[in-house]
């Protein structure tokens, strides 16, 4: 009879130490031991019902690998997580495992859950890897717009289907948000790397530097005899509060800002890329993006690094590790605030100066949050008479970004929602026919395992579609 692990608190995550980590872009946590993951593993019940695998976008058999990983057989494990999942080195490190397959598991009823993605990344760590089986070629081809999470998994999908696959990417490097958006600290880059070249290595072709909508448009696509287009496009155009200030010189978009750090490499001692460094660095908003931003002006040299939002930290949509990592290094929280103009310097006995219209400061007001509304949900209300001054000399709006606009203003027939999501049915398909889309492009800014959920559901039914073609 199996020997289960019954103590009831997780194997803690390896990590590097809060002081070290926040000068340095390394990736802060270091992984399990193979100690620490089969003793982890043996804390999984292996449940009948696995409610852990209803709580998984990509239904990865989570007790089946775990199994695996608890008689220490790593290539087993690894081999049943890419039945379902194209990217588990990825989903290991940024899926927010606490709200779904985590938050179903029996263990955390009367203590932690069993630390799937902990292990899910131990397993894509340490296995050699080898490539899925694929079918053989069957004549069909179909075209993937981006390669971030949704169209890096419609694509590894249909490739093991024997189709034809052609990634576009409208940046120099694939791997879209996880390689612009997600810091090097939490995700470095050549994980990506390493998985898009698995898939290159099934024969996904990838083209990069192509704006479609530009370069090319989705009807000449199928004009080049591609038989569907997914559109995986992402959410890139950032969101603005639209207060007095936000053109001085010194705010950025939290897209732009990470674009520069993250792509274009300016966390580099030797980098050429432009982007402010030192000095005091407001952060406004609280989701993930937030974080990442807040932790990489730190790492970049800021005095000090202070996050802005306008409720409380309990409603602070971030993930709880990431809103415990960046408090340990350091970056302070000024909760119930609201940003309501940005400050900047202006010397009007010299118009020349080279300082007039840079930032400042943030002029703030302080918020309370309402009673309870139907849904539970407490609004914040600005407090009369509560305006303060926050000394600032970098400004980083993270408040969501909305998807692109050029596919729907370049694709006649396309429907999108009113702030700019493409309408899809719950298969993926768009209002033209053999045009799917998912992920940001779709629901607007979200999480890589849920775009990665958009991917296969969409493939699925692609492939439904050309061989009802037939």
């Amino acid at each position: 009879m199996a020997k289960f692990n019954m103590r009831n608190d997780k194997n803690p995550m390896p990590m590097q130490d809060p002081i070290l980590r926040g000068k340095n872009f390394s990736e802060v946590a270091l992984g399990y031991t193979e100690e620490q993951a089969i003793d982890e593993a043996n804390r999984c019940f292996n449940c009948k019902n696995a409610t852990c695998v209803s709580g998984c976008p990509v239904n990865v058999n989570i007790p089946e690998f775990i199994s695996r990983v608890k008689v220490n057989d790593i290539e087993g494990a690894y081999a049943i997580i890419s039945k379902t999942s194209s990217l588990p080195a990825i989903c290991g490190r940024v899926c927010p495992q606490e709200t779904q397959c985590e938050a179903k598991c029996l263990r955390g009823i009367k203590g932690e859950p069993v630390a799937i993605g902990r292990l899910e990344r131990y397993v894509a760590d340490h296995a050699k890897g080898e490539n899925a089986e694929k079918e053989p070629l069957n004549g069909h081809k179909v075209a993937v717009v981006g390669s971030g999470p949704s169209g890096l998994t419609y694509a590894g999908d249909l490739i093991k289907k024997g189709y034809e696959v052609t990634v576009f990417e409208a940046f120099h490097t694939e791997g879209g948000v996880l390689t612009y958006g997600i810091p090097e600290f939490r995700l470095p880059k050549k994980i990506v790397k390493d998985e898009v070249d698995k898939l290159k290595a099934l024969g996904v072709k990838f083209e990069r530097n192509v704006v479609i909508g530009r370069t090319i448009n989705i009807d000449e696509l199928f004009e080049d005899g591609y038989e569907a287009v997914f559109v995986g496009s992402g959410a890139g155009l950032p969101n603005f509060m639209n207060i007095p200030g936000e053109a001085l010189k010194g705010v950025y978009s939290a897209n732009e800002f990470l674009t520069r750090s993250n792509l274009m490499k300016a966390y580099k001692e030797d980098s050429s890329t432009p982007i402010m460094k030192g000095g005091n660095v407001i952060v406004v908003g609280g989701g993930n993006v937030a974080m990442d931003a807040a932790r990489t002006a730190l790492r970049l040299g800021a005095d000090k690094v202070t996050i802005v939002y306008r409720r409380s930290m309990t409603e602070l949509p971030a993930r709880k590790e990431e809103v415990e990592n960046a408090i340990e290094e350091g970056i302070e929280f000024n909760l119930l605030t609201n940003p309501v103009e940005i400050l900047g310097y202006k010397n009007e006995s010299d118009p020349r100066d080279m300082k007039n219209g840079t930032v400042t400061g943030v002029k703030c007001i302080k918020m309370e949050l309402s009673d309870p509304d139907e849904n539970g949900r407490r609004r914040p209300v600005a407090i009369k008479g509560s305006e303060f001054e926050i000394p600032a000399d970098t400004v980083i709006m993270a408040i969501g970004t909305s998807p692109n606009p050029l596919i729907k203003q370049t694709t006649k027939g396309l429907e999108v929602n009113r702030w700019g999501g493409i309408i899809v049915n719950d298969d993926g398909k768009t209002s033209l026919d053999g045009v799917y889309a998912g992920g940001d492009a779709v629901t607007g800014a979200s999480t890589v395992i849920s775009a990665m959920g958009a991917g296969k559901i969409a493939a699925k039914a692609t492939d439904e579609y050309i061989k009802n073609k037939q």
